[in-house]
This record gives structure tokens, C-alpha cells and sequence, in this order.
């Protein structure tokens, strides 16, 4: 589970900084904590590395193992729409790939805090695919916590239903999904 995090965690940082650019429209400052939780099992000082190299005004980390970016409102913009892109182009792939058969549809608000993912209940069973709501469930609070929700605030909820029935068949909470692994 921790080596899924990792590699949803690391796609979503490279879309936050890959979204930067130099083009500073405002010297207006945006500032974001991420928590420690979501640094675990990495080199927090290459994240930091990187951050900075792709332009981020200043990164710091903080004592609790959190990590704040400081960065004009212009780049934070950009950095929202990056993860908004990314979680779109995971929920096409998840759609349209091969990977998760048993999900045909996928919906979510504008804030990112809820998805429900339609499935065919008899496949969705039989597999492994409620995996998917991991990577949306850290994009989702990701990009809560970029758009200025409060860490102990956030929360994704991703509901499965049937396609045939439109019954909830299942529910994940994250962050609590991820507190209890």
C-alpha cells in the first residue's frame, strides 16, 4: 500500500511542478502546507530540491515534518490547474484503460472531494479494482489542501455504484482509508 502512496504521490508532485512555470503575473504570495503524511517514505530534501528548481519562490520544512511552499498567486494558480488536469487525465485513463475493467463511469464535484465511480458490480467483485480510489483519494486531497483547505479539513469520499442499480455497493474515506493501513 505504502509503494502505491509513493508512486501516486510522486505523479502528483510532478504534475504540481511541472504546472509552475516563470511567468510570475502577480508578486502576490500563496502559501500551502502539506502535511508529513505525505512525505513518507521519501527524500524530503529532493522534493524540496525540486520544488525549487521548478521555480517555487520558497520551500520549508517544518519541524513536524511538513513542508510549505510559498509561491506567487499566479503559480499557485497554475499548480491547481496542474492537478485538476492530472486528476481529469487519471479518471479518463481509468475510464477508457484497460487497467480497472470494471469501472465504466466516472463523476466528481468541482472541489475534488467526492468521486463515485459506476462499476459493473459482478467485475468490480471479482477484482481488485477499488485500488483506483487510492490514487484519486491523495490527488482529491491534494488538491483540497492546494486550494486552501485546512489539514484537518480535508477529506475525499469515493463511492462505487452498480451500473445496473445505481446502489452504493462501497464507500472509501481518505484520509481515514489511509490511517487505518
Amino acid at each position: 500500500m505504502k509503494k502505491i502512496l509513493l508512486v501516486s504521490l510522486t505523479v502528483v508532485l510532478g504534475i504540481i511542478l511541472a504546472a509552475c512555470s516563470e511567468d510570475k503575473k502577480s508578486d502576490e504570495l500563496a502559501e500551502v502546507t502539506i502535511p508529513a503524511t505525505f512525505f513518507e517514505g521519501q527524500d524530503i530534501d529532493a522534493a524540496i530540491a525540486n520544488a525549487k528548481q521548478s521555480g517555487i519562490k520558497e520551500v520549508i520544512k517544518n519541524g513536524d515534518g511538513s513542508v510549505t511552499y510559498k509561491m506567487t498567486t499566479a503559480e499557485h494558480e497554475e499548480m491547481l490547474n496542474g492537478i485538476k488536469e492530472g486528476i481529469q487525465g487519471s479518471i479518463n485513463e481509468m475510464e477508457k484503460g484497460e487497467d480497472f475493467q470494471s469501472i465504466k463511469n466516472v463523476t466528481y464535484n468541482d472541489s475534488f472531494s467526492e468521486f463515485t465511480l459506476t462499476v459493473n458490480k459482478e467485475e468490480f467483485e471479482k477484482g481488485l479494482d477499488s485500488i483506483a480510489s487510492f490514487g484519486l483519494g491523495i490527488a482529491g486531497m491534494y488538491y483540497q489542501l492546494f486550494n486552501g483547505v485546512a489539514v484537518e479539513d480535508y477529506q475525499v469520499t469515493v463511492n462505487f455504484t452498480d451500473e445496473a442499480t445505481d446502489e452504493v455497493i462501497k464507500t472509501i474515506v481518505y484520509p481515514d482509508e489511509y490511517k487505518e493501513q
